[in-house]
């Protein structure tokens, strides 16, 4: 089992509650995003526990191949980890963005396109989040809303609560709005194409880049958006998230010792820790968990024991 160093992006909508929350003292008040577990090129996490320390995620997997990813995602994936894990802190809008599938990123030179999920960690009383159109739009219609400027109308503006929880397909038309920190758990891309940014300015004083036409081809115009994942939370039993085949997402809320079978997956899994702490056992390994923190579980692991200290709540990531 691993963990993996930070990796803190500095953005125009960031915020200061990252650094709370993982517990680490940071210098600037305009964190948006802490990359928990990334094989983007530059941005590969580093492994910071003790077994491997130093190794990049990528070396990793070079080290352990199929141990690690399990046989077919070695196959798939090669040595290219498949998620992105961060958490974002959305002290101000985000961008009005679209990502590509994966047809349309292996045509734009790419490996994969960009399917995420949102967990909401915590957000203010009135905190939304864009998740759609409000109604489907044609091609023609959204050429006319984007340059008359009254896009934002016709999108879908969901209010929500701590808890929550969204899949985004590529294609959706979304955004976080103010106020809100989420997980975010998404395929290995950071390809991002901004439709409307608040006509904001960069450090340079000049517009931010939007990506009209590149957004355009990416945009599923048949997709009338989402409501939250519904869900009914079951105390010490795995309740499942998102289940597609770029990623499966389980919740675990526990305050007793259970046992995760992983005998017969074939799959590393991601365990996020979104609140608590707990002590986690595979095999011989044993290694600490707290809230704000990501643990590789290599595909080897025939299953882990969960050991909570009090409530602890995890999301547990991995790819069938």
């Amino acid at each position: 089992m691993w963990k993996f160093e930070n990796i803190y992006k500095e953005t125009i909508w960031g915020g200061d509650r990252i650094g709370q929350y993982v517990g680490e003292s940071l210098s600037s008040m305009k964190i948006g995003e802490c990359w928990q577990l990334s094989s983007v090129d530059d941005s590969l996490s580093v492994v910071s526990s003790t077994k491997d320390r130093g190794l990049t995620i990528t070396e990793l997997i070079e080290r352990y191949g199929t141990e690690l990813l399990g046989k077919k995602n070695y196959l798939r994936f090669g040595t290219r980890f498949p998620l992105l894990i961060k958490i974002i802190d959305a002290c101000e809008n985000l961008s009005v963005q679209v990502h590509p599938d994966d047809r349309l990123a292996r045509m734009r030179g790419e490996l994969n396109g960009k399917a995420e999920m949102w967990y909401v960690l915590g957000c203010t009383d009135h905190a939304t989040l864009i998740n759609g159109f409000k109604e489907q739009i044609s091609p023609e219609k959204y050429t006319q809303l984007v340059a008359s400027g009254e896009l934002m109308n016709h999108l879908r503006f969901s209010k929500i609560k701590k808890g929550d929880a969204y899949y985004l397909p590529a294609g959706r038309v979304h955004a976080l709005g103010s106020g809100v920190m989420v997980v975010e758990i998404q395929q290995t891309s950071d390809l991002t194409y901004r439709i409307y940014d608040y006509d904001r300015k960069d450090a340079s004083g000049q517009p931010r880049e939007l990506h009209l036409e590149l957004a355009y081809d990416a945009i599923d115009f048949t997709d009338k958006g989402g409501k939250a994942i519904n869900y009914v939370r079951r105390n010490n039993f795995p309740v499942c998230l998102v289940s597609e085949p770029h990623f499966t997402i389980n919740l675990m809320q526990l305050d007793s010792e259970i046992l995760r079978d992983y005998s017969e997956w074939d799959t590393f899994v991601a365990l996020v820790a979104t609140s608590g702490k707990a002590l986690l056992r595979s095999g011989e390994d044993e290694l600490y968990i707290k809230a704000g923190e990501t643990v590789l579980i290599p595909a080897k692991s025939k299953g882990l024991v969960i050991h909570p200290e009090g409530e602890f709540e995890a999301l547990e990531a991995y790819v069938k």
